[in-house]
């Protein structure tokens, strides 16, 4: 493996005004802007317990943990008897219908979320749940029965019993953090870490509607990484997401978590450190860094790695309480986005408790791919919080950041996503901090939809909504 260098230069400079674009003269696309449309109760009393600062069924790492497809919309969670459960409703309906997925919540554990994915090849849905760092759930519909909801009750005999393996594929005793991804012929994937904070690896299983099969790992854990404070020599590889844009390309941002805490200023911070991004054209079998350099092979040892020249788009040491697990998506023309956050230097240059430190100074920031290179603007929104931000972009390529609590900030595609406003305060809303954002239903309908759950205390259960926002059409 090469030496990691960084990319400095052009990443931290204010995006310059996009050009003007050549040829006959048509209107202005509009603006971001939000409509709250209608809001749904899912559960007047959901689990609720506070681990890791956050809540189990409203993590926003939750990929799929809220989708739409063909007309409905399905949402997972934990009621308060720890039962896993899913819902479904045609889109617009008040009403949903629920149904016991066979499963109850083993640990008060906030990472044991519940994802879900559809396998457009069969119709089926799949679920994964509660799986920190030792074995998984798994749960598949029948076939078929996410193409034809008019056809197909909603009812738990359409699904099978729960297994600890992908229908025989048993994958990694250390399993984490899965995320189901379709693929633009209509397999799924399933990305997730293999070992544990601080020592894994990240990797993908495949399923092509007949059976699932182990791609096997394409970050690497080992390698030097070394800071104005000392040295790690373990780490993982934490996603922003990882996500298919049209034209079938997969891109992932991350960041890295170190293990020794020797490299950060203070015990109370994160080991998190640097932005990077990379991508794949072949169905995530090799991965390239930005300006095209091959830095993995999935299921080889030749895997991405901390010392992978390169793969860094925006520079930071660990001394900011840098959050991993943040947000990104692709704009119309494949270019990659990505939301971070921490306690910019301004504040300080040694975080002592990201907590408290995160909550007081931690601001968001837009990171983007531009024709002129990446970009990064700062969102003057404080986050008031520990937790993450989620990204969305709209048919204009206006960029939506949902804060903390449930507040919508915007900025529109024509300013080069610069002018970033508060569009919705969150008020009314009680949410406890991070959302779950419905990532498939914005391209479909035009709607902002989000999943969340209101604040109470200790381990006294709470009601867990939807509501939904009306985009520029």
């Amino acid at each position: 493996m090469r030496r990691r260098t960084l990319l400095a230069g052009a990443l931290l400079g204010t995006a310059a005004a996009p050009a003007l674009a050549s040829g006959t003269a048509r209107a202005a696309a509009p603006g971001p802007s939000v409509t709250r449309t209608g809001s749904t109760t899912l559960d007047d009393r959901a689990l609720y317990f506070v681990s890791y600062d956050g809540l189990v069924n409203n993590n926003a790492f939750q990929k799929n943990g809220l989708l739409t497809h063909k007309g409905h919309q399905y949402a997972v969670w934990y009621t308060a008897d720890r039962n896993a459960v899913a819902g479904r409703r045609a889109l617009g309906a008040d009403t949903w219908h629920t149904v016991r997925l066979g499963h109850t919540l083993r640990y008060d554990d906030s990472h044991n979320v519940i994802c879900m994915g559809v396998s457009r090849t069969d119709g089926r849905l799949h679920l994964v749940m509660d799986a920190h760092s030792d074995g998984f759930t798994y749960v598949k519909s029948v076939a078929g029965l996410l193409d034809d909801p008019a056809g197909l009750s909603w009812t738990a005999g359409r699904f099978g019993a729960p297994q600890s393996t992908l229908d025989g594929l048993a994958l990694t005793s250390q399993f984490t953090y899965p995320q189901f991804i379709a693929t633009p012929e209509g397999r799924l994937q399933l990305s997730h870490r293999a070992g544990v904070s601080g020592n894994g690896r990240n990797a993908l299983a495949e399923y092509d509607g007949t059976r699932w099969t182990a791609l096997g790992e394409w970050s690497s854990s080992t390698g030097t990484y070394t800071s104005e404070h000392g040295s790690s020599t373990a780490r993982n590889m934490y996603l922003h997401g990882i996500d298919y844009d049209r034209a079938g390309r997969l891109h992932a941002f991350f960041t890295w978590r170190e293990q020794n805490g020797a490299v950060m200023c203070s015990g109370g911070g994160l080991t998190n450190h640097d932005t990077g991004y990379v991508y794949s054209d072949d169905r995530g079998r090799t991965w390239r860094e930005d300006a095209g350099t091959v830095v993995g092979r999935t299921g080889t040892r030749d895997r991405v790695s901390v010392t992978d020249a390169g793969l860094v788009v925006d520079p930071l040491n660990p001394d900011h309480s840098l959050m991993n697990q943040e947000s990104q998506s692709t704009d119309s023309a494949g270019r990659p986005h990505a939301i971070i956050s921490y306690v910019p230097g301004r504040f300080g240059r040694c975080t002592t408790g990201y907590v408290a430190d995160r909550t007081a100074h931690g601001r968001a920031f837009h990171v983007r791919r531009t024709a002129a290179g990446w970009r990064k603007t700062e969102i003057p929104v404080p986050l008031n919080s520990s937790q993450r931000t989620k990204l969305v972009l709209d048919r204009y390529d206006n960029a939506y950041a949902v804060l903390p609590y449930g507040r919508v900030a915007g900025a529109s595609a024509a300013s080069g996503h610069t002018d970033w406003r508060l569009l919705y305060d969150g008020g009314g809303l009680n949410a406890f901090g991070e959302v779950v954002i419905d990532e498939t239903r914005v391209a479909q309908d035009g709607v902002l939809s989000f999943m969340y759950q209101e604040k109470s205390t200790g381990t006294t259960p709470s009601p867990l909504h939807v509501v939904d926002f009306r985009l520029p059409a």
